[in-house]
């Protein structure tokens, strides 16, 4: 199974005026791929061996290094359930064909 990395892209603009900077922060769908710099019905999900949480979008959260970003629930829900997959299944050598 591949695991989703975290897509996130922030950078800075140089302004050609020499007046002050603008940032602009983007964030990518784990599963559709979908980027969007105003991502505001979308879900943060942090997860670890042991614990997932999932965040009603938050910029802060959003930035953390170990946040994974989604597009709407039906794809926080595709995520939680291979999450749930690979914690609970038992290692493929243990499925044998009958």
């Amino acid at each position: 199974m591949i695991k989703p990395t975290c897509r996130y892209t922030g950078f800075a603009e140089q302004p050609l005026n020499g007046e002050s900077m603008s940032s602009l922060k983007e964030f990518q769908c784990e599963i559709c791929g979908i980027v969007s710099d105003n991502p505001i019905r979308w879900f943060v999900i942090e997860c670890g061996d042991q614990k997932l949480a999932v965040i009603k979008w938050d910029l802060t959260a959003a930035n953390s290094p170990t946040a994974r970003h989604f597009c709407g629930e039906a794809h926080a829900q595709v995520y939680i359930s291979r999450w749930f997959e690979s914690i609970c299944a038992p290692p493929k050598s243990a499925f044998r064909a009958s």
